[in-house]
């Protein structure tokens, strides 16, 4: 066991050790029991700040969107025009209808096989939750994309806010971070493999379209934070989902008892 010394400090080792055992000063905040700061919530803050200022640097027109400008003045695709056919499928996968069709059919035939609706369902609430937020922020800002203003979006300042746009933030990079990234959150084995995984795709989604000219850089790293954001709200979401599965178990039950209790009786012989 470890000895404990009274005073300003404990004393951390076994009992009978040759080497000198290690003393932990106790801080007041110790004594005080309060608890530190949670490493989720210091990313979900982080993210917040990020996304904020992006906003603003947007709104702005600040320095950031200058880069915005450069970057698609120097033309990736033109540079490597051989990836173009495969990258413009491949960011299908940012879609928002081919996301969700996909994680649906994988989510349905897991609920299907355990019969445990929260995996469902906390895709379901997410999606909510993206289309909503992120449908906020493409409103407000209103920002044209490079397609929209066509050849004159290589021109310095060419970056418009506030008019009938909706490229900010980018809802391919939103919606890539946010599905592939459940499903890693969801997965019962090699989670973090998962994870690394989810976490290539997203970002290879977000370079796609700025390759494609599609998107300003600004608008993929709005929509990184955005779509982070959300998926940190997963553990927030969790009583909400088990009540919606609870209810939803409720309902299938009480269509079974009704269903049977419809069914006419049979003959015995």
């Amino acid at each position: 066991m470890a000895a404990v010394t009274r005073g300003a400090a404990r004393t951390v080792g076994p009992a009978q050790s040759d080497g000198p055992a290690v003393r932990l000063p106790i801080t007041s905040r110790s004594r005080a029991g309060l608890r530190p700061v949670r490493p989720g919530l210091v990313l979900v803050g982080a993210l917040a700040l990020v996304y904020v200022l992006l906003c603003v640097a947007v709104v702005s027109g600040s320095p950031l969107v200058d880069l915005d400008t450069a970057v698609l003045r120097w033309s990736p695709s033109t540079r490597w025009p051989w990836p173009h056919g495969f990258l413009s499928e491949w960011v299908l996968l940012g879609q928002r209808a081919v996301c969700l069709v996909l994680a649906a059919a994988w989510l349905g035939v897991g609920a299907l096989r355990t019969r445990d609706l929260r995996p469902l369902l906390t895709l379901g609430l997410v999606t909510l939750l993206l289309n909503a937020s992120l449908g906020l922020v493409k409103t407000v800002t209103g920002r044209l994309g490079p397609t929209q203003l066509g050849p004159a979006a290589v021109h310095q300042g060419a970056s418009t806010v506030f008019a009938s746009g909706t490229i900010f933030p980018s809802g391919h990079a939103a919606n890539a971070v946010v599905t592939w990234g459940l499903l890693a959150w969801l997965a019962p084995r090699f989670r973090r493999a998962w994870g690394v995984a989810a976490g290539l795709l997203a970002g290879s989604i977000g370079l796609t379209t700025i390759y494609l000219g599609t998107h300003w850089v600004s608008d993929v790293l709005a929509g990184w934070a955005a779509g982070g954001l959300v998926l940190m709200s997963v553990p927030v979401l969790a009583p909400l989902v088990h009540r919606l599965a609870r209810g939803a178990e409720a309902v299938v039950t009480w269509v079974r008892g009704g269903v049977g209790l419809a069914r006419p009786a049979r003959m015995r012989p």
